[in-house]
């Protein structure tokens, strides 16, 4: 049969020939260039990421700027009617102005709610003449408490038109 030292010396050949071709293989394939590719790929998203998001709190950031310039611009031009309907108006108007400008300012605490002014809402329909409310408890009933069936006086659907 063989002696040791040839099946040793074979293995050893068998094992370098293996790995130069595996070596040769893999640098065949772009295992290396695709894991780069996806870093790459990776790093583009993460900056779209960051622009979109920076995007979003410059919009942010312009709109809070317009809405603050367009209520300036609100009160300006409120103050400039107001005192242009002072000017132009007779003295009469303009103290009726006045007053009333008193009471409808936010700031003002003096214009508060009192207890006659508030009323409990209506949650029921008005009484017709002669007849119960519409949500009072005997509504429909007569009165042994028998339902009171209104079906004789069901309105007439409307008539066709005439040709």
């Amino acid at each position: 049969m063989f002696s040791l030292t040839t099946v040793v010396i074979s293995a050893l050949i068998a094992l370098f020939v293996g790995c130069f071709s595996g070596y040769i293989f893999s640098r065949g394939r772009s295992g290396g260039s695709r894991n780069a590719d996806m870093e790459k790929r990776l790093i583009d998203a993460e900056e779209a990421l960051n622009n979109y998001q920076r995007d979003v709190t410059d919009h942010f950031a312009r709109t809070t700027e317009l809405v603050k310039s367009l209520n300036e611009s609100y009160r300006d031009m409120h103050e400039h009617l107001a005192s242009s309907a002072l000017t132009l108006s007779t003295p009469e108007i303009s103290r009726q102005l006045l007053a009333d400008a008193d009471h409808q300012l936010p700031g003002n605490k003096s214009h508060t709610l009192h207890e006659q002014q508030i009323q409990a809402p209506r949650d029921w329909a008005p009484k017709r003449q002669g007849r119960k409310p519409t949500l009072s408890e005997e509504y429909g009933l007569d009165e042994q408490g028998n339902s009171t069936s209104d079906d004789s006086k069901t309105p007439e659907p409307y008539p066709a038109p005439e040709r």
